[in-house]
């Protein structure tokens, strides 16, 4: 048996109907013209025209738009079987999901049944909105999505796995964190750690500005002996050209790609600046202080030593300092 094919018609077929119909043509050659039944042609003619028998392409359009847009109408399925519809009230009752009751039915192999979205537009109908609160969210509206403002993306960025794959180099992990946004304050802080030492460098910034930022790294770094940068795609290292040390970044969501300063923030949080803490209560020297006290530490993974101790023995720092490495509380970083 031949399948059958069914096309609606556009305007452009249409435009070409009023054509060739105003021109004398008979409908079976313009179905012929247009490749479709002699029947559309007729039924397209008799049910689009005007009132006086004038065809007009642009009207006729408007009519079939208006015809297809009230052919169906929201929960029309689960509002046409009982059965359907008093299972899924029944389901909703028992705080399952659309998704839950959707999948069910699936996997029951019920004859007549539904998907996740049809329930959702039921729920959301005239005849299934009193049933919505039963849904998590107890809404009857979806909620509406913000616009983000359209992300800036970081120039000359070169990915981390285009590192050079020399031994020896010297890898430091850097990354911020942040007041809380209750907070509402721009303080905020970097911290670098030196890949396999865990030694740390860092300082507190006013603001996650480029320009903050490429300070920020610089004082940060400056009593270092390192060879380059891993950091995280956040537009404050858009400067990153600025920075004493090459620059490459993690893949977008990847922070397992810099481990060991996620683990040292994380160190950090833990003994001195809780996550919470408002950056604007916690003053460059007590940072410097902080990170004086970590890297003095007897870590397990250095076999007991410090990365202090390591830091010398590598030659990434000329000797192990008495009192924090750097004090910037008297320094205004960059606007």
């Amino acid at each position: 048996m031949k399948e059958r094919t069914f096309a609606h018609l556009d305007f452009h077929a249409r435009d070409r109907i009023e054509a060739l119909y105003h021109a004398g043509h008979l409908q079976q050659e313009i179905a012929e013209i247009l490749k479709v039944d002699k029947s559309t042609i007729s039924r397209e003619i008799r049910k689009r025209s005007k009132k006086t028998g004038v065809y007009d392409a642009t009207r006729a359009q408007a009519k079939a738009l208006a015809a297809r847009s009230n052919s169906k109408y929201q929960g029309m399925k689960i509002e046409a079987h009982p059965q359907l519809k008093a299972h899924i009230i029944a389901e909703l009752a028992k705080l399952r999901s659309p998704d839950e009751i959707a999948g069910r039915m699936k996997k029951e192999k019920r004859t007549v049944r539904v998907g996740t979205n049809a329930i959702y537009k039921w729920l959301r109908s005239a005849w299934g909105e009193r049933y919505c609160l039963y849904l998590c969210a107890k809404r009857k509206r979806t909620k509406k999505q913000k616009h983000l403002p359209k992300r800036e993306m970081i120039p000359d960025r070169i990915s981390i796995h285009d590192k050079p794959k020399t031994k020896g180099l010297v890898e430091v992990e850097g990354d911020t964190f942040l007041s809380p946004k209750k907070a509402r304050t721009t303080e905020s802080g970097f911290l670098g750690s030196v890949r396999g030492v865990h030694l740390l460098v860092g300082t507190k910034l006013p603001n996650l500005k480029p320009t903050t930022m490429s300070e920020g790294v610089s004082r940060s770094t400056e009593h270092l002996s390192a060879d380059l940068l891993v950091l995280d795609n956040g537009i404050e290292n858009k400067n990153h050209l600025d920075f004493p040390l090459d620059a490459y970044f993690c893949d977008p969501h990847s922070p397992w790609q810099k481990p060991h300063v996620e683990g040292d923030i994380g160190l950090l949080r833990r003994w001195f600046i809780p996550k919470g803490t408002d950056l604007r209560n916690v003053s460059e020297k007590q940072l410097q202080t902080h990170i004086h006290i970590l890297n003095g530490k007897y870590r397990k993974s250095l076999g007991y030593a410090s990365a202090y101790e390591i830091g010398v023995k590598r030659g990434i720092i000329e000797t192990i300092p008495e009192k924090p490495l750097a004090d910037w509380s008297c320094i205004s970083l960059g606007n």
